[in-house]
């Protein structure tokens, strides 16, 4: 088994498995649609399950990933696989018409054709439609792969004519795994595997340094909440609103607080799967001085705050507002 086959199995163990049982009961769909979060590997499995049926020395459906046909499909040159991708913002009916051109033509190596319509909810009504006639006349030995992370946005005949296999989001012990593995540090593998199962999106969050410094900034913010009552409204005038200058990164900062309250709440049930695992031993003695009932009060003002963000209120009004309401109920010490 290749190792692509082996890491994607472990992701999406259903997925591969039906994927495999299909080929070898030689009952393959000729249109399957992968639905998931972004990230959950659809595309991936799409061009695996093209090396699997062009594959010359595929064992149990699973493709070897070293013959001709699975280095070219890998390398996106195979003449009988296509990939339509959307052009700008949509998918146009002009590239449906181009694949319909394509589906009626022989396949130039063998008789199967492969296609794989990336981000399928993408196209325009005349390119759904123009594609929604190739499904209900399909081609013989031709097999379509759609693939969306929005299938409610995909026109309900067009899902009833395909066989829908659902990709699971990425657990976070996968991601922190995958992210040590890259040689990034336990403490911050574990805090970005709580805020993405997108595991391209968890690398490039854990090597930005603006990341890195964001996590100090709002543990520091954090400790001044619960040590300095009058030192809160201080530290967002001379550190915060330096770093978390837009509304995106506003809400990166609303996340991790209130990861930080979240593991609060961990540490009193002695949960262990913590977002800051190396503050842990610290914040064991403060959690004795914290009721559920408060840390799940401050967790709601956090989520509040992010509702009123995304309703546009002036950030520095939000979060001056968020200290002052965080800043009580606590035990200073």
């Amino acid at each position: 088994m290749t190792k692509a086959w082996e890491e994607l199995q472990s992701l999406q163990p259903l997925v591969l498995q039906i994927i495999s049982n299909s080929i070898m009961r030689d009952r393959v769909a000729h249109a399957y649609l992968f639905e998931g979060q972004r990230g959950t590997g659809k595309l991936k499995a799409s061009i695996l399950f093209a090396k699997s049926l062009f594959c010359k020395v595929s064992t149990n459906g699973v493709p070897c990933d070293h013959c001709v046909n699975c280095k070219r499909i890998e390398n996106k040159n195979h003449p009988d696989v296509h990939i339509i991708e959307p052009e700008g913002l949509s998918i146009k009916k002009d590239q449906i018409r181009a694949l319909q051109e394509e589906f009626s033509k022989t396949g130039v190596e063998s008789t199967k054709k492969f296609y794989i319509i990336v981000d399928a909810d993408k196209m325009t009504v005349n390119a759904a439609n123009s594609l929604l006639k190739f499904l209900e006349e399909p081609q013989s030995d031709t097999t379509a792969v759609l693939i969306t992370e929005q299938i409610h946005r995909i026109l309900p005949t067009i899902i009833s004519r395909c066989q829908t296999l659902s990709f699971k989001p990425l657990p976070n012990f996968v991601i922190k795994k995958r992210l040590i593995a890259e040689g990034i540090s336990d403490e911050v593998a574990a805090l970005v595997a709580n805020l993405t199962n997108n595991l391209d999106e968890a690398l490039q969050i854990a090597q930005d340094e603006w990341f890195a410094q964001a996590r100090k900034i709002v543990l520091k913010l954090y400790d001044v909440l619960r040590k300095k009552s009058l030192q809160g409204m201080v530290q967002l005038q001379e550190n915060f609103f330096l770093h978390f200058k837009e509304k995106p990164h506003i809400d990166r900062a609303l996340d991790l607080l209130l990861l930080i309250y979240k593991d609060l709440l961990y540490i009193g049930i002695n949960h262990d799967e913590l977002a800051f695992p190396d503050y842990k031993s610290e914040w064991e003695a403060q959690a004795l001085h914290l009721s559920t009932n408060r840390l799940s009060e401050q967790m709601t003002l956090v989520l509040d705050a992010k509702r009123k963000l995304n309703a546009n209120m002036n950030t520095q009004l939000l979060m001056e507002e968020l200290v002052l309401k965080l800043q009580g109920g606590y035990t200073f010490v």
